[in-house]
């Protein structure tokens, strides 16, 4: 179980970064945990976006409250030089393929090979296939984005920024393998540093266990 509370000392702060190709809904899916606000045709991110929530894991002994500090990067390729400024030093990776964009998937499996060379070992990296409100328009199924975290051992869920469907339990499992894997503890994230003081050029804040399945 997890619940928002409000920002204080003890908070372990988590630097995350989302990562994936224009348009899948990375910013929508940051959005939607931090606000619990869906934007249609939201626009399009230039250079970083920086957002952040502090969660309570309350079944953690003894319970614990993450504060997850999301850099919501731009998917167009004029930018993709600019992402090792934001995976740097990251707890966590959010690398987004849209359910309805084949193409999609493939530039996610590029940006995990990326994080792969050049990122931090431990950093926990989540494959999240967003957009399962539009399983009418699907061309990923489920078992392709499920073989690809499998072989590249991420964890893996489908999500819809729209309709909020497993957006929370997928920080929230994040959060805890962040915590079992010795990423962030003893109140500290050691690599969060830089997400705390980091203002890049470019960037600014915007205005307005493994799943099996996505129960859109």
């Amino acid at each position: 179980m997890a619940s928002a509370s409000p920002t204080r000392a003890k908070d372990i702060p988590a630097k995350i970064v989302v990562l994936g190709e224009s348009a899948v809904g990375k910013s929508s899916l940051a959005l939607r945990f931090v606000r619990r606000d869906f934007i249609p045709n939201q626009e399009a991110t230039i250079g970083a976006s920086f957002l952040s929530r502090s969660v309570s894991l309350v079944d953690e002994s003894p319970p614990v409250t993450i504060k997850f500090e999301i850099w919501d990067t731009a998917g167009q390729e004029r930018y993709r030089a600019l992402a090792p400024m934001y995976y740097r030093g990251a707890a966590g990776a959010l690398v987004v393929y849209d359910i309805t964009s084949a193409d999609s998937l493939r530039k996610a499996e590029s940006w995990i090979g990326e994080l792969r060379r050049n990122a931090d070992p431990q950093t926990v990296v989540v494959l999240v296939g967003n957009k399962c409100d539009l399983e009418s328009m699907r061309q990923v199924s489920i078992q392709q984005g499920q073989d690809l975290a499998e072989k590249e051992e991420l964890l893996f869920y489908e999500t819809s920024a729209k309709d909020g469907t497993n957006v929370d339990a997928l920080f929230t499992n994040l959060g805890k393998t962040l915590l079992s894997r010795g990423v962030i503890a003893s109140g500290v994230d050691r690599r969060s540093t830089m997400s705390r003081n980091l203002q890049p050029p470019g960037s600014r804040t915007p205005k307005s266990e493994q799943q099996k399945r996505c129960d859109c």
